[in-house]
């Protein structure tokens, strides 16, 4: 169980960056954007990711790759080619305090039905774990199979392949704390509740289709996230990417893939970007 954590503990955070507040306007559907102009000598990159998938409908299209090979680095949320990264995020495994003891009572009685009834054990099988890790193996069951691909993890293994330079544009210490801030333990179990096979489906059927927009709207639920999450979990982070971003641009061309929620709405980094005097436009074939 430590090993599956292992691997998919960066995605928990990373997914909350999926839901945002659909009072936009809407956003062309494209996952892929090149972001030219404003000085730039070559064009970047903009891919946004769904982070996991069924191994059936993972596919990287001809234009991903095409815009791949042209950039000579690649930009994730976290670097997870960074050993410390690595040894960070495992550290995040496990909570401070077990939740046997962390939790209310109440609280406890609905873990409990919540972890039988999606993956079949009990709050002692799980108790030295974080409610971030419980999120992360609730997420991964809602998927419905056992050949999960991580498109964090299929591109830094082609960035390594194509000796391109990986970088984060955060890390998992800084997306922790921006989790901390955004939900209580009781909107922890309540974000549980919305975790299932129906909902992951319909995310899965907009990302590949490339319909963006309808993903957008699809995942886009106030119940999940109230201004306090949206705030740190989406603006904070969005604003602080853009921060860097035209640095690392001036460069070399880079390849950013980040989860697909960061991209639209007025503060999304396609929008924030266009604010900065850039080109950003969706890469259609």
């Amino acid at each position: 169980m430590k090993n599956l954590f292992k691997s998919i503990l960066f995605i928990v955070v990373s997914q909350f960056g999926l839901t945002s507040n659909a009072q936009t306007k809407a956003t062309e559907n494209s996952l892929l954007w090149e972001i030219s102009g404003n000085g730039l000598t070559k064009p970047s990159y903009l891919f946004g990711t769904v982070h996991m998938i069924c191994g059936k409908d993972y596919v990287l299209k001809p234009k991903v790759k095409d815009a791949f090979a042209k950039t000579s680095k690649l930009a994730l949320e976290i670097n997870i080619a960074d050993p410390n990264e690595m040894a960070a995020m495992q550290q995040y495994l496990m909570g401070t305090e077990l939740l046997s003891k962390k939790l209310t009572s109440v609280q406890l009685t609905e873990l409990e039905k919540i972890l039988k009834t999606n993956i079949g054990v009990g709050v002692k099988d799980v108790d030295s774990y974080s409610l971030t890790t419980l999120m992360s193996l609730l997420s991964v069951k809602s998927f419905g199979c056992q050949d999960l691909k991580v498109y964090e993890m299929e591109l830094t293994a082609k960035a390594k392949e194509d000796k391109k330079g990986i970088i984060g544009l955060e890390t998992i210490k800084a997306q922790m704390e921006f989790l901390g801030k955004s939900y209580s333990d009781d909107q922890m179990m309540e974000l549980f509740k919305h975790i299932n096979e129906a909902e992951t489906q319909k995310l899965v059927q907009n990302y590949v289709t490339e319909n963006l927009q309808g993903m957008y709207e699809e995942i886009t639920n106030k119940e999940v996230m109230d201004a306090n999450a949206k705030k740190w979990m989406l603006d904070t982070r969005n604003a602080n990417w853009v921060k860097i971003m035209p640095e690392m641009m001036k460069k070399e061309s880079v390849f950013f893939a980040v989860g697909s929620g960061h991209l639209p709405g007025d503060e999304g980094v396609i929008n924030l970007l266009k604010q900065k005097g850039y080109t950003v436009k969706p890469v259609m074939i």
